[in-house]
Order: C-alpha cells, then structure tokens, then sequence
C-alpha cells in the first residue's frame, strides 16, 4: 500500500491483486526438508537451505553474507541475485 509502489502499479494498470496473482503462479509450496543444522551463526537461514533442498531448486539466490559464505548445499548453488539474474538470461539465450 505504499504510494510509490502504487504509482507503479498503476502506470501499468495492475493491482496488488494482480501481483499476487500472478507471483502463486510461479510458486511451489513445499515442506522444508529437515537438515542437519548448517548456519549457526544465523539457524534462521537454516529454512531457506531447508526449502530449496526440499524444492530440489537449481540454485538459492541470496544477499545474505552466511548464505554467500556457503556457496553451495547438496549441489544447490548459492550465489548473488546479479549472479543468478545472468545465469537465467544465460540459459534462455538472452546474454550478449
């Protein structure tokens, strides 16, 4: 409900509605695996390593510096939103 964000939602005649909409079409809800504890300077990052193993995810787009630190969790990659961003236009042939 901020303004600026409504402003933009506008100019595209789009809703939040629409928005949400549109976001559950591309989720997978899933039940976290249970791992073995992994960050523990921030066991809350744990759930999202949890998610994407449970997910089978290609790879775990993150600014979080524990997450980053990791690099990797049973072949998921962990990497920089920029980083993941240039993998997908990689994959879908987009890259200059």
């Amino acid at each position: 409900m901020r303004e600026k964000f409504a402003r933009q939602l506008a100019k595209r005649t789009l809703t939040v509605g629409d928005v949400f909409d549109g976001y559950a079409a591309l989720v997978l809800i899933v039940t976290p695996a249970i791992i073995v504890p992994t960050i523990i300077r921030d066991p809350a990052d744990d759930q999202v390593l949890a998610a994407a193993l449970a997910a089978q995810a290609d790879l775990i787009a993150s600014g979080d510096a524990h997450l980053l630190d990791l690099k990797h969790f049973h072949g998921i990659e962990i990497v920089t939103a920029n980083a993941a961003a240039a993998q997908v236009r990689k994959d879908l042939g987009l890259d200059d």
